[in-house]
C-alpha cells in the first residue's frame, strides 16, 4: 500500500494517478454534505450558488457535530462519515456539474457512481468509520458553513480545512473498486459455505 499525500484542489492527473488501496492524507479545503445537501447540489444548485468552489474539490458524506465557541467560532466534536449509498443517485451528476475531483464517505457507492468517477476522473476515499473524534482532529478549521439555518446542522454544508486527514482509496478513477471486489469474493465464500451444508 502507498501512502500519497494530497492538497485540494485536485488535479486531473493526481487523481488518475491513484490505486485502490492506496492510503491518502488530504490537506486542503472538504466540504461535508448529506442527503440535503445532495438533493439541492444535483437538482438545484449551479455552481454559481456556492460561496465555495467545488471543482477539484472533495465533498465528504458527514453530519458533524459543531460546537459554538465564546468567540462565536466554530470547533468540531465529532467528524465521522456516514453510509455514502444513500447519496448514489445524486454524485454523477454532481460531479459532472461542479467537477468535484473526490468523494469522501463509508461503505462504497454503486456501479453507477463508479462509472461516473471513471468518466469524470474523480476517486472515492474510504474514510474510517467508528472513528469520529480522530477524524475531528484533522479538521484545523471550520472556514465557514452554507445551507446550515434551512437544511439543519447535520444536514448543512460545512467547509473544513483539514490535514492529513486519512483516508483509503478503494474506488479509482479507472473503473476499479474494493468495495465490489470484496463483495464478488464474499458471495464466492458464501456459495461454497452454503455447498458444504
Amino acid at each position: 500500500m502507498r501512502e500519497v499525500e494530497l492538497e485540494t484542489p485536485l488535479a486531473e492527473d493526481e487523481v488518475r494517478a491513484l490505486e485502490v488501496g492506496d492510503r491518502v492524507l488530504l490537506t486542503g479545503r472538504v466540504v461535508t454534505a448529506r442527503d440535503r445537501a445532495h438533493q439541492y447540489l444535483a437538482r438545484e444548485a449551479t455552481p454559481d450558488d456556492l460561496p465555495f468552489d467545488l471543482s477539484g474539490g472533495a465533498i465528504y458524506h458527514c453530519g458533524p457535530i459543531v460546537k459554538t465557541r465564546e468567540d462565536s467560532s466554530y470547533e468540531v466534536v465529532a467528524a465521522g462519515p456516514t453510509t455514502s449509498a444513500r447519496m448514489n443517485m445524486y454524485v454523477p451528476q454532481i460531479l459532472r456539474k461542479f467537477g468535484v475531483r473526490a468523494i469522501i464517505g463509508k461503505g462504497g457507492m454503486d456501479a453507477e457512481v463508479l462509472a461516473a468517477l471513471e468518466a469524470c476522473r474523480a476517486v472515492y476515499l474510504s474514510a474510517v468509520g467508528g472513528a469520529a473524534q480522530v477524524l475531528a482532529a484533522a479538521v484545523e478549521q471550520i472556514e465557514g458553513c452554507f445551507k446550515v439555518d434551512e437544511f439543519g446542522g447535520p444536514e448543512g454544508m460545512w467547509i473544513f480545512r483539514v490535514r492529513d486527514f486519512p483516508t483509503v482509496l478503494t474506488m479509482d478513477a479507472h473503473g476499479h473498486s474494493l468495495h465490489e471486489k470484496l463483495e464478488r469474493a464474499s458471495k464466492r465464500q458464501l456459495g461454497s459455505l452454503l455447498d458444504i451444508q
